[in-house]
C-alpha cells in the first residue's frame, strides 16, 4: 500500500496528520493557544518563559507558531533542541545562530555570546528569542548557563533577548529545587499544556482531515472515542493512531474508519 492508494481512495489532497501543517492551519485548542499566548508575551517583555508538557502533548509546535508569527525583521529566533550538548554546545548554537564564529575557550566564549545578543539588539534593532526544547534533560550547568545570559549584570539591561524553555513535566519540579532558585526566580510566566479533552480530540481530528481535504465524516464517533481514550490526549500520539487506523480501514476496504479499524490500529501502535 502507498500514501498515493491511501489519498485517493478517501479523496485526500495531501497526506493527512502529518507535521507539514502551517501554523495557521494548526488546530486551535485551548492548550495550544494559551501556550502560544504565553510565548508571544515572553517574547514581547523579553523574559523567561517555561512551558512544559507530557511528550508529544504540541510544546515544540506551540512555539513554532508563537515564532511564526513575529516580525522577522525585528527578531532573531535561535533554536536549540540538542540537549546532549553542553555548556559549550549550547553557547556555540547561540553564537552561531547570531553569525558568529564560537571562540574555542568557554572563558571568552560566554561573552562573546553576551556581545552577540546585545549587538543583535543594538547595532540592528532586533530582539534574539532563544527557544530551548527537551530542557528537562539539559545538565545544571547548561542551565545555569541559560540563567545567565538573561542576567542584566552581564549584558547590556537595553538588550532585548527572550528564553522560551520546553521540557516535559520534570523541568517544572526540577526548577523548584533549591539548587536552581536563581533560574527559577527570573521565569516571567509558567504554563502546563494539558492533554486533549474527548470534544478537543474529535474536532482536532476533524481538524487535519479537512486540511487533507476531507470535510465529512471519515472517522465513527467510536473510532475517536478509542483513539482519545488510548492516546490520553496527546496529539503526537492522536497522529499516529489515527494514521494506523486510516491504514486499517484501507486494507479491510472500508468506507469509515470504524471502532474495528482503530482497535487494529492500537493492536499495532501497542505491540511489542
Amino acid at each position: 500500500m502507498s500514501i498515493e492508494s491511501l489519498r485517493s481512495t478517501y479523496g485526500f489532497t495531501r497526506a493527512p496528520f502529518g507535521r507539514d501543517i502551517p501554523p495557521q492551519a494548526l488546530h486551535a485548542h485551548r492548550g495550544h493557544k494559551e501556550a502560544v499566548a504565553r510565548i508571544t508575551y515572553c517574547i514581547a517583555e523579553s523574559t523567561i518563559g517555561v512551558i512544559t508538557g507530557e511528550c508529544g502533548s504540541g510544546k515544540t509546535v506551540a512555539a513554532r507558531a508563537a515564532v511564526a508569527g513575529l516580525d522577522a525583521s525585528r527578531h532573531t529566533t535561535i533554536y536549540l533542541g540538542t540537549p546532549g550538548v553542553g555548556l559549550r554546545g549550547l553557547y556555540s548554537g547561540i553564537v552561531s545562530g547570531l553569525g558568529g564564529v564560537p571562540r574555542f575557550h568557554r572563558a571568552s566564549l560566554i561573552p562573546q555570546t553576551q556581545d552577540l545578543i546585545a549587538a543583535e539588539s543594538a547595532e540592528r534593532g532586533k530582539a534574539v528569542v532563544v527557544i530551548a526544547d527537551e530542557s528537562h534533560l539539559l545538565e545544571a550547568e547548561v542551565l545555569e548557563g541559560l540563567r545567565c545570559l538573561s542576567n542584566d549584570t552581564g549584558m547590556d539591561a537595553e538588550a532585548r533577548f527572550s528564553l522560551i524553555v520546553l521540557g516535559q513535566p520534570t523541568l517544572r519540579r526540577r526548577l523548584r529545587l533549591g539548587t536552581f532558585a536563581a533560574f527559577d526566580q527570573r521565569v516571567g510566566i509558567r504554563y502546563a499544556i494539558a492533554p486533549l479533552d474527548s470534544a478537543e480530540c474529535a474536532s482536532y481530528i476533524t481538524c487535519h482531515l479537512k486540511f487533507a481535504g476531507r470535510s465529512d465524516t471519515l472517522f465513527s464517533d467510536d473510532a475517536v472515542s478509542l483513539i482519545h481514550q488510548v492516546s490520553r490526549g496527546l496529539p503526537r500520539v492522536v497522529n499516529t493512531l489515527a494514521v494506523q487506523s486510516l491504514v486499517a480501514a484501507f486494507s479491510a476496504k472500508k468506507a469509515i474508519v470504524d471502532e474495528s479499524s482503530a482497535r487494529d490500529a492500537v493492536a499495532e501502535v501497542t505491540a511489542e
